[in-house]
Order: C-alpha cells, then sequence, then structure tokens
C-alpha cells in the first residue's frame, strides 16, 4: 500500500490509525456482526458510539455542562441560515468579512435580518485580519459573527474580537480540535467536520443553552431548529451515523496523542517548517500578513502562473497531492491539519527547495 501525503483542504487527511481501526470495524463492528454503516441508530450499540463521542469531546474542549452538543447534517454552510434563524430576535448581526465562507454567511445572514459588516480585509484579497478592537457594535446586535481560521486564504484570529458584550458565534471548521479553546468565550462554536475531524456531511454545533430559542424565526425547518435537535439528542431523523463513528474515533485519536495543547505544540512546529522555508525562499512566498497565519492552511505562490502550475504537476507526481490553490487565490495551498505527519511537511518543504533550485 502507498499513502500519498494529501494536503487536501477538505476532506482531508486523517490519522491512519483511525483509518485501519475503521476497516478492521467495517464488516464486524465488536461482534455484533454488521458494520455501523448498516447499524439502527436507535440500537443501544450506536447509543454507545455517539454518547462516547460527546464524551470525548466534552473532555477534549473542556465543554462546560450548560452548552449543548449536536451531530448535525448540511456541513457548515446550512449553519449559515440556522444561525440567523435561531438567534436573530431583533434581526439584527454583525459579521466580519474575512474571507469566502464569512462572505457567504454574510450573504445569507441578509435573507433573514439585517447583516452589518462591521470589518473586512477583502480590500487586500483576505490576506490579514482586520482590527477588531472597536468595532461599530450597536446595542440592537444579536450577534458577532466570525469565521476563526480562513481555508481559503490562509489567515486566523488569534485574538478574538471586542464583542461589547454581544454573543460572539465562530465557524471553527478548518481550526477545530487543532489547540484549546475557552468555549466560555462563544455563544456558539461550529463547524464542518471534514477538515480536521472526519468524513464530509457532519456538521458539530456548541451552543450555550440560553442561546437555544423556544420559537426560531418563522418559516425555519424543524431540522434547523436547534431546540428540536438538543431536545431529540442529535436525533430527529437519522443522524450521519458513520460519520459520527469516525468522529468518535478520532477524538479517541487525540486522546491518545495527549489532547489539545499537545496537538496545538505539533501543529506550530509543523507550521515553523513550512513558513521558516517560505520566508527564506527565493521563488516561493507567503500569501498572508506574518502575525495572521493559519497553522492549518498556507498559501504561497512563485509570481508565476506557468511556474505554479509546473510545481503542483511534479509535487503530484512526487506523491504530494491536493497542493493546487483555491481558484480565488491561485497558487499553491497546503492544508496541514492535525493527521498530517511533521514528515510530510518535511517532504513537502524538500520539494520545494529542490524545485526552487531548478526553477530560478
Amino acid at each position: 500500500m502507498t499513502r500519498v501525503y494529501n494536503f487536501s483542504a477538505g476532506p482531508a487527511v486523517l490519522p491512519e490509525e483511525v483509518l485501519q481501526e475503521a476497516a478492521d470495524e467495517m464488516l464486524d463492528y465488536r461482534g455484533c456482526g454488521m458494520s455501523v454503516m448498516e447499524m439502527s441508530h436507535r440500537s443501544k450499540m450506536y447509543d454507545d458510539i455517539i454518547t462516547t463521542a460527546e464524551a470525548d469531546l466534552r473532555e477534549l474542549l473542556g465543554v462546560p455542562d450548560n452548552y449543548k452538543v449536536l451531530f448535525l447534517q448540511g456541513g457548515a454552510s446550512l449553519q449559515f441560515a440556522a444561525v440567523p434563524m435561531n438567534l436573530m430576535k431583533n434581526k439584527k448581526a454583525g459579521y466580519i468579512v474575512t474571507g469566502q465562507w464569512a462572505k457567504k454567511a454574510f450573504a445569507e445572514a441578509k435573507l433573514y435580518g439585517e447583516a452589518v459588516e462591521l470589518a473586512s480585509s477583502a480590500d487586500k484579497t483576505f490576506s490579514y485580519i482586520p482590527d477588531c478592537s472597536d468595532l461599530p457594535i450597536t446595542d440592537d446586535m444579536d450577534y458577532v459573527y466570525i469565521c476563526e481560521n480562513n481555508t481559503i486564504y490562509g489567515t486566523k484570529f488569534w485574538e478574538l474580537p471586542n464583542t461589547k458584550g454581544k454573543e460572539l458565534v465562530a465557524d471553527v471548521s478548518s481550526c477545530f480540535l487543532s489547540e484549546p479553546i475557552d468555549v466560555t468565550k462563544y455563544g456558539v462554536v461550529y463547524g464542518g467536520v471534514q477538515k480536521n475531524i472526519g468524513p464530509a456531511g457532519v456538521v458539530i454545533d456548541i451552543i450555550r443553552e440560553d442561546l437555544i430559542p423556544d420559537e426560531c424565526l418563522p418559516g425555519t425547518p424543524t431540522m434547523m431548529q436547534w431546540k428540536v435537535q438538543a431536545d431529540n439528542g442529535s436525533m430527529y431523523n437519522t443522524p450521519p451515523c458513520y460519520g459520527i463513528y469516525i468522529c468518535g474515533k478520532v477524538f479517541q485519536w487525540l486522546k491518545k496523542m495527549g489532547g489539545l495543547s499537545v496537538m496545538k505544540e505539533r501543529n506550530e512546529e509543523k507550521a515553523k517548517i513550512l513558513y521558516d522555508f517560505l520566508d527564506s525562499s527565493d521563488l516561493f512566498r507567503g500569501t498572508v500578513v506574518a502575525k495572521d497565519r493559519s497553522l492549518m492552511n498556507v498559501p504561497f505562490v512563485t509570481g508565476s502562473d506557468e511556474l505554479d502550475a509546473k510545481f503542483v504537476a511534479e509535487a503530484k507526481a512526487a506523491g504530494l497531492e491536493n497542493l493546487k490553490g483555491h481558484r480565488t487565490v491561485g497558487g499553491m495551498r497546503a492544508s496541514i491539519y492535525n493527521a498530517m505527519p511533521k514528515a510530510g511537511v518535511e517532504k513537502l518543504v524538500e520539494f520545494m527547495a529542490d524545485f526552487e533550485k531548478k526553477n530560478r
């Protein structure tokens, strides 16, 4: 078996150990004679899977008892609508637009109320995080929204915005479980799991209980009402059973690795290898302001579309997959999530150095 180094932004690399365990259990999960994929979500065996997954996630993140954890479907994009539908009591909210996904969430929110752009980095192709220390937040805003790590543009909020007492809602899809966070600083934290945790199709919502409304905006589909999902333990309908099972295995892998503080140290070490090379290179350069760089997603360019394309093609031939940048940015992007081994980043940098010598 030959495994490539997969730098995809999502669906993304998963721990080999997890994939092997899932493969071993594919036909017969723990002696039950069937796959988790075939199992009733109402069975005692599956209840143990989802209950353990939630407990492990709560332990990893230190989720307080007054927050609900929901395993839902539709990915993070469905939550772009669910957030305003559930939280817009005054029908007004503030959005900080730092990339494509925050931009899409902002546009979605406009369908349900007054969405106000509090700050944006669109003027420089989302290559930095704007100053969020004194935003024009008004008393009638229901919440302030951010996308904490920007997968496409490679930026990260290293300091949370001053929300002036308003609830902070954060899409953490591409930095989920890459480092410890203080959940109490957020009203809602959510993320699609396909970047750092599991298969596409699952989104995890962590919501403070007092923010879960008895009534949503008129016309909110039942499936998008947080109270319905919370009251039914994420099982109002058949949940994405197999995806949750894989997420649970990743949570256990993270605990085995030492938890989120250890993962942050590992991620900082990997990112430093790549950023140090970019900062010293005569051919390649990073596209993000240094202080706002993501540990998870690293975009870079040569300055030549032709060379960029040549690099991506030759990298692929060398077993370095999915390095082509997003169509809105061009160039290259290396996503180096938790499951990307240090050896993969070292191999990438070694290849980049060799490519630079040959293409000066």
